[in-house]
Parts: structure tokens; sequence; C-alpha cells
């Protein structure tokens, strides 16, 4: 948990330091009550104006004492709260940062969990350090100066006592540490349940999978209560056991102090040590209620360091080119590629190039390497071997600004955010006018559908564009890569969801108003690429054939097979598209 405090700022540090000066405040005055209650009672045969002073002077420090607890505690949550704040948005930032490797290491739900559970428990135990345990230590130094100076016998038992409250501690604590670590994996394993059932209930309840997903979720609901239980059922015990040791001490006081009590005088003496000794002892109840929350925060803080600590195995570089004379060429030169932890290369030896303005195709059978090419244009991961080379330039050097800014990427699973039309199109250019927007929509064949849906551009895109068809949010992520007008367009079989008159139509579109962009395209449809100025073939990860659709139809046994399995030769030769 200390790694978490470079997060502090100046001010906050200065913040502590005032809290801890009214923290000796508040124990000042606290300490006094027991002063001026034997008082009462030695002055209670003095009359009653002695009795109302004394008794003035306890309302006073108490009322003194109460205010000050207000202000620690504001204090201590506004500095509490501004640390998460902080907290939370290094995450967000950090999480950022992370190539697709870094974020399948942690998974969504785990991430999720840091962001929120475990930044939570953080801030709780540090508003509670701040108020206890600044505030217990004071306590039980303050009380044991002034308890060492009235009887050493009674001072000797008191220290008896806390160890063995020390002890009955350490013992809790042992019992529930591991606990506390399996909890928080057991909460990124529910999490993960739940968002799964949420993010797949169509096809949950299309294949009639209620008491399946059900059963899965008891499943690991029933394991996070059981852990819980028993959590709580060890701790259950340490309120009981320190109130019982408390208990014990004032019985072992009064009994040892009745041995050696010989005059009213020091029997007001006892009195005054016992309260001195439930100081101390309430000290160690409070701390060790923080030890309870300690060790779950403990495990939260080093699930949030281990998302801090990482570092991102892409990293940006230092350029940001200009135009240069090799503007909108991709090149890869001998990149073969295993994601990380494999041992099997995805891409084997791949070579080619695109130059500005040409269209170039990517189709093989499922698995054979289309999509994880594309990726490593745009950076999701980088070339295991070999390189990739965009306007002449190894993409590693770009700053990831610099090579966003040259592409345009169309996913395959288009995903479109909560908001507007207008804002999901105008995304990565937020001052795009109206007249760009539309030009954009009409590109990408959506103009029509918008001008239908109440509200038009103003029309509200629910988060994953879930009030939308899939075809709908397909063109609408085409015109949010089209309205950057970027160098590449990257279409990672984006024209699997429309049928075949707007793939058509798009296409047309894009040869008009794009012709000076590269597009690369990843597809499954012949009919999809069959005009493209260049068709690379993969099978198994490797470049199997490139050249024009007629090029390869005579040459190269794989297109052949897969075009014939989708057209008829006829359809083929009359180029159906």
């Amino acid at each position: 948990m200390f790694k978490l405090l470079k997060y502090f700022k100046w001010f906050d540090w200065l913040a502590l330091v005032a809290v801890f000066g009214l923290t000796i405040a508040e124990v000042h005055c606290d300490l006094k009550l027991p002063e001026y209650m034997v008082n009462i009672l030695s002055s209670i045969g003095a009359g009653t104006g002695e009795v109302w002073k004394q008794g003035g002077m306890i309302m006073l420090y108490v009322s003194i004492s109460v205010v000050i607890s207000i202000v620690i505690s504001y204090i201590s949550s506004i500095i509490s709260s501004g640390f998460s704040k902080r907290l939370r948005k290094q995450i967000f930032n950090k999480v950022g940062e992370f190539s697709m490797s870094e974020i399948n290491k942690f998974s969504t739900a785990s991430l999720i969990t840091r962001s929120t559970n475990d930044v939570v428990q953080v801030k709780q135990v540090l508003m509670m350090m701040m108020r206890m345990f600044m505030y217990a230590p004071v306590m039980a130094v303050y009380a044991l100066l002034k308890i060492t100076s009235i009887n050493s016998t009674l001072t000797w038992t008191t220290f008896g006592f806390v160890m063995l409250m020390f002890v009955f501690v350490a013992t809790i604590m042992a019992l529930v540490i591991r606990k506390f670590i399996l909890m928080q994996k057991q909460t990124d394993e529910l999490n993960g349940v739940a968002r799964e059932n949420l993010t797949g209930i169509r096809v949950v309840r299309a294949n009639n999978a209620e008491k399946y997903q059900e059963a899965k979720f008891k499943r690991v609901n029933d394991k996070l209560t059981s852990t819980t239980l028993y959590v709580n059922r060890v701790t259950s015990f340490m309120f009981p056991g320190m109130q019982l040791i408390m208990n014990g001490l004032n019985l072992a006081l009064y009994w040892i102090g009745a041995n050696f009590i010989s005059n009213p005088q020091e029997f007001l003496q006892v009195s005054e040590f016992s309260q001195y000794a439930v100081h101390v002892l309430m000290s160690f109840l409070l701390v060790s209620a923080l030890f309870v929350m300690i060790p779950r925060a403990s495990v939260s803080a080093k699930r949030i360091n281990e998302v801090l600590d990482t570092v991102a195995s892409i990293k940006s570089g230092e350029l940001k080119p200009e135009k240069t004379e090799s503007v909108g060429t991709v090149e890869f030169k001998n990149v073969s590629f295993k994601y990380p932890g494999a041992e099997e290369y995805v891409l084997k030896d791949v070579s080619f190039s695109a130059k500005q303005g040409e269209t170039v195709a990517f189709i093989g059978s499922t698995g054979s390497g289309k999509s994880t090419l594309i990726n490593l244009v745009a950076r999701f991961y980088d070339a295991t071997e070999g390189s990739v080379l965009i306007d002449g330039i190894n993409i590693k050097d770009y700053k990831f600004s610099a090579l966003n800014d040259r592409l345009g990427y169309i996913p395959q699973k288009s995903y479109l955010f909560a908001g507007t039309i207008a804002e999901n199109v105008a995304y990565g250019v937020p001052e795009a006018t109206e007249e760009q927007i539309y030009d954009a929509l009409e590109t990408a064949q959506a103009k029509d559908f918008v001008e239908e849906l109440g509200g038009k551009l103003d029309f509200f895109v629910s988060q994953g564009g879930k009030n939308l068809s899939g075809g709908q949010r397909q063109r609408i992520s085409i015109a949010r890569a089209i309205i950057k007008n970027p160098e590449i367009l990257i279409f990672d079989d984006s024209f699997s969801a429309l049928d075949y008159q707007t793939d058509r139509a798009l296409r047309s579109e894009l040869s008009k108003k794009c012709k000076d962009a590269t597009k690369l395209i990843v597809a499954q449809r012949i009919g999809t690429i069959l005009d493209a100025d260049k068709i690379i073939v993969l099978d198994e990860g490797k470049v199997v054939g490139e050249g024009t659709h007629k090029q390869l139809m005579k040459n190269c046994e794989v297109y052949r097979q897969i075009a014939l399995s989708q057209l008829s030769e006829e359809e083929l030769k009359n180029g159906r598209k």
C-alpha cells in the first residue's frame, strides 16, 4: 500500500500534518476527562459549586473533542476521495496504454474490479487510517505515560493484557489473510460470469441455457459466499474477545488495587488508573478494527500495483513525420508472428507491398491469419520477426498519434459508444461539421437510414449500438473511419454484415471519394474482392498466392477452391460482385 502513496499531492501531506496535530489536541481533550472525573469525586464533600465547575470543564473538553473529530473526519474524507479519484484515473490511463496482450493477461472483468472495488477498499482503509491509525497510537502513548506515573504494579498488569491482545489479534489475522486474497479472486470470477451472461444474453436465451448459466453463476457465487462467511465468522470473535480482555483488565486492576488501598485517595488513583488503562486497550481495539480491513485492502493495493507496474509490451516511437514521398504505402518485409506465450507461428515470412490508392485484399480459410495480419498494421500487436513499414517508415518508430492519424480502422465486430449518431461518426474528429458527417455517412451508405431515425444525427445510440441492426452499426463504423480522411483504410471483414447490393454501392463510393486512400480488405466473400488491385491468399499463415482475381484463378488452387465454393464458374466468369 505504501507504493500507492506516490499519488499523494503536496497538499495531501500538508493536510495529514494538520490531521496529526488535531489528533494530538483531541487525545489531550479526551484524556483530561478522567482527571476531572476524579476531581469531581474528590470535591463531593466541598459543595456543589466545585462539582459544577469540574463538570463544566468536562463539558468544555468534550465539546472541543467533538468539533475536532468532525474536522478530522471532513479532512480525511477529502484526502481519501481525492486520492481514489487520482488512482482511478491512473488505472484508466494505464489500461489505455495496454496492448491486447496485457488486456488478455488481466481479463476485462478483472480490470473492471481493480478499477472499482479494489480502489474502494484502499480508499476506505486510507480514511480509517487517518482517523484511527493516528488516534490510537497517540492515545496509547499518552495514556501509558499517565499510568506509568501512578503505580508500577498496575502498569505491568496493563502491559500483560496488552500483550494478550496482540497475540489474540495476530491469531485472527493469520486465519483470514489468505482468505482475503481468495475473496478478491473470486470477485473477479463472479464479475466475469455476470459480464459473460449479460453480453451473451441472446445466445443464452436462444439455446434455453438459462439453467446452465444459473448453475455456473451459483457455483462461483457459492464459493465467494463461503469464503466471505468464513472471514466474517472468524473476525466476529475479535470484538467480543477484545471486550473480554478489556473487562478482564478492569477486573484485574480493581482486584489488585483492593489489596493495597488503605485510604480514599488511593482508591481514586486506582479509579483514574483504570480509565487510562481502558483508553490504552481502546486504542488497540481501534487498531484491531483497522487490521480487519488492512489485509483485504493490502490485497487490493497489490492488484492495483500489478496494473500500474505493468510495462506495455508495445511502446510508442518518437517520430511524427510530415507527409513523405511514399504516402499511403504499406509494406511487409519477412514478417512472422506468434501470440505471446504461444509456440506456433500464426504468420510465417509474409512479404507484400501496397501502393497509394491500391486496394489490396486478403483471403483464406478460417484461421489462416488474415485478421492477425491486419492487426499488425494497426499495432494491436507487434511482429515477432520482420518489419512492417508505412510510408517507408517502420511502424515501431511512429508515435502512436502519428500512426493512428494515418489509419482508418473498421473492425469485424463494430462497436458504437453511448451517444448520438453525430458523436459516434465524429469520434476521431470532434471538430467535424454536420456537412462532413453527412458526407461520410453518404459514402458509407448510412445517410438514408440515419435520416429516417427519430432525431437523425441526434438519435441516441445505446452502448455497443444495441438499438441498431448489425448492418447499421457496421456502416456507421465505416463512416467513422472515412471522416478522418486517412491515408490507409483497413477493413477487417467489415462488409460481412452488409447485403450484396449495399456492399457493391459502398465499394463504388469508396473508389470515387477515397481514391487516394490505400485500402486493405480482409474478406470472406469473393464478391467483395473481385475488383481488388491485388489479392493475397493466405493458408496456415503463409502467402500461397498473390495477384488479381483472374491471375489467381489460373495459378492458385487455394484461391480457386475458395472462389468455386461461393460462386459458380459462370458467375465468376461474368464478374459477379
